[in-house]
């Protein structure tokens, strides 16, 4: 029986043409019957896609072989199902699109990418990394660097979560001053899968954080490694039709319905079409709008 499966990866790396890397991009999912959404900008690429295991296997080999996503960084997960076409269940669509920045921070001349990678990031640690340093250190501050509503269906556990509703909101959030107390201290960002902070981790850096980390794999690596039985609790978002995922056999529940306040990890898009807001909603209050749009 087919096995559907799910690759999230990114690689920053200088692309000179980066509408010739998204039309063989195209042309190489299609071929393949591959669905998922894949961004790409002068930086670099990064990419969800899902499909049958072998084709999503083929897939991978094949963006390898380019010289600059030799050493991307790829993750995998199960995914839900596959169409009679063999096609996957939780992507609608397939989308390759060219954009100023892979992640949309809204900040594109400050990142600067050689064919190491990002320059000047946050150290990278892996998650035994991660344990070491909070052993250590007493003063290690875990810093969210996911939109807000991601962490309400899970966190690590004591992190820092900014109020952002989405990652353009970032830089001006870091340069409030509401994190001032926090520049003497070391910072380890995390995100999903670690693209988010190897971008965050810089403009940290370069705002007066002194001591910046990433986790290396972000929650997906984490996860990975640990299970239910780290540090992180509850379930991961994720931007596709699965909507979370988990690590273990008993997450915690962290999420509240924004309808009648019970447990619940599942999210759904705000009621109003024209909203793109997400909330925390049980299968018993399924329709509900947010605050704005009530």
């Amino acid at each position: 029986m087919p096995v559907p499966k799910i690759l999230l990866y990114y690689a920053f790396t200088p692309l000179a043409d980066p509408e010739a890397i998204r039309l063989w991009q195209r042309d190489l999912c299609e071929g393949l019957g591959l669905r998922g959404r894949i961004l790409i900008s002068k930086d670099g690429i990064n990419g969800t896609v899902g499909g049958e295991l072998d084709a999503v296997k083929r897939y991978l080999r094949s963006t390898r072989e380019y010289a600059g996503f030799r050493g991307l960084d790829a993750k995998w997960s199960e995914g839900s199902g596959l169409d009679e076409d063999g096609r996957s269940l939780d992507f609608p669509r397939l989308s390759v699109r060219v954009r100023d920045e892979i992640v949309s921070f809204g900040a594109p001349g400050e990142l600067q990418v050689d064919a190491s990678g990002v320059v000047d990031g946050g150290e990278r640690l892996a998650p035994s990394e991660l344990h070491r340093l909070l052993e250590e250190r007493d003063d290690v501050v875990l810093f969210d660097g996911r939109n807000r509503f991601e962490a309400e269906i899970g966190r690590f556990r004591g992190a820092v979560v900014p109020d952002v509703s989405n990652t353009r909101e970032f830089v001006a959030e870091l340069e409030s001053g509401a994190y001032d107390h926090l520049k003497d201290k070391p910072i380890v960002t995390y995100c999903t899968g670690g693209i988010r902070c190897e971008v965050l981790s810089g403009l940290m850096k370069s705002r007066g954080f002194e001591e910046v980390y990433q986790l290396d794999g972000g929650i997906v690596r984490y996860g990975e490694t640990y299970g239910d039985e780290g540090l992180w609790e509850g379930s991961l978002y994720v931007f596709d039709g699965r909507g979370s995922m988990t690590f273990g056999a008993q997450p915690a529940v962290l999420g509240r319905c924004a309808g009648c306040g019970a447990a619940t990890s599942r999210m759904r898009n705000c009621a109003d079409p024209s909203c793109r807001e997400q909330l925390v909603v049980c299968e018993g209050c399924d329709v509900l709008r947010c605050p704005a749009h009530a």
